[in-house]
């Protein structure tokens, strides 16, 4: 009996150490991430030098499509498009001397999806900016847009772009115009949906041997484990279905394919270079931004994934050097989800990383 409560004993030790151990972990590493700059949520296009300075004088309209969809009918919750891949797009756009339109399906206030985690500089300055707001929350309905108007169309991601793009018949006409015209089309994550049942007056689909990149297959089961019957099919599946040569690039990092005046991107890390190469598309060098502390950790992040923990090392001193900032919750949050995936090895690595960009910083 005695030898029975022994081993009960031991065990609840056991238990205890591992949960003390855990929480200890677990608050070391929060620690390792920085406090949440509150000034972003005041900051306007005004203070932000790639808008306010050098303004280039008006080159023609881009569309921006975004969806109309809510909810996901088959498990209940709220959905919409992603602000980051507008707003993202929409200042890239305007400064380089495009007037942006935003349209969607029923027109009116969309449904949008805001993560606070992803939220940065241009974000908040979109949530402040009056034109913006309104053009954002005042939106064209489909129907009434008139191709010959613009430049480039622009598809937004967001799940609800699953459900009210790939049929909508004025989207897929307006598609087929603009790129059977000469005109740039780009979509990033979810919005490369509406390209799925675009046919061009020859009878090939559009997307026939063209190389496109959407939000993956990977991706979308890793964040819904049921999403093969919350959504009508899985996006990279019907693209390649539909004759597209699908680039599949790292999960959640920058991936973008070029394929002439078709341009799409990943996810939404994707956004600052899908515009940037529409604009290029479209016979202008982009305007110098200052790249963003986002865009800093998605290279550090890629330099792991391709060369390794001592490479990316070196590229974070590089890039601080230059006094720039790294951000460290970003990689943080690479390295919860290569920990959720089992990848404990990577996990470590990038701990690793964000414990060297903290030591950076505080120096």
């Amino acid at each position: 009996m005695f030898k029975k409560y022994r081993f009960l004993k031991i065990s609840l030790l056991s238990i205890l150490s591992l949960v003390l151990i855990i929480f200890l972990f677990g608050y070391w590493f929060i620690n390792l991430l920085p406090a949440r700059d509150k000034t972003l949520m005041s900051k306007t296009v005004h203070e932000i030098p790639y808008l306010s300075e050098n303004v280039i004088s008006n080159r023609g309209k881009v569309l921006v499509v975004v969806t109309s969809t809510s909810m996901i009918e088959k498990n209940q919750k709220k959905t919409g498009y992603e602000l980051t891949e507008l707003s993202r797009a929409y200042y890239v756009f305007q400064a380089n001397g495009f007037e942006v339109d935003i349209a969607s399906p029923k027109g009116g206030k969309p449904p949008v999806v805001i993560d606070d985690e992803d939220m940065g500089l241009y974000d908040y300055a979109f949530l402040n900016d009056k034109e913006a707001q309104y053009k954002s929350e005042n939106t064209i309905p489909l129907d009434q847009i008139n191709s010959s108007d613009y430049s480039a169309v622009y598809i937004v991601g967001g799940k609800g772009a699953m459900f009210d793009f790939p049929n909508h018949k004025k989207l897929q006409s307006l598609i087929k115009t603009l790129y059977q015209s000469d005109k740039v089309v780009g979509a990033v994550c979810h919005g490369p949906a509406a390209l799925i049942n675009v046919k061009l007056d020859n009878g090939d689909y559009l997307l026939k041997n063209k190389n496109v990149s959407s939000f993956t297959s990977k991706e979308e089961l890793f964040l819904i484990p049921e999403a093969k019957t919350v959504f009508p099919f899985l996006l990279q599946e019907e693209l390649s279905s539909k004759g597209a040569k699908f680039n599949e690039g790292t999960m959640y990092l920058e991936q973008v394919s070029h394929d002439d005046n078709l341009i799409t991107g990943q996810n939404p890390w994707s956004t600052w270079k899908v515009a940037e190469t529409m604009i290029a598309q479209m016979g202008y060098t982009p305007k110098d931004r200052k790249i963003t502390e986002d865009e800093l950790a998605i290279n550090v992040l890629s330099k792991y994934n391709s060369h390794g923990k001592s490479e990316a090392k070196k590229l974070i001193g590089k890039i601080t050097k230059e006094s720039n900032t790294v951000n460290r919750t970003l990689i943080a949050q690479h390295a919860v989800i290569a920990a959720m995936k089992g990848e404990i090895s990577t996990f470590y690595d990038l701990v690793t990383l964000v414990s060297f960009l903290k030591n950076i910083d505080q120096d």
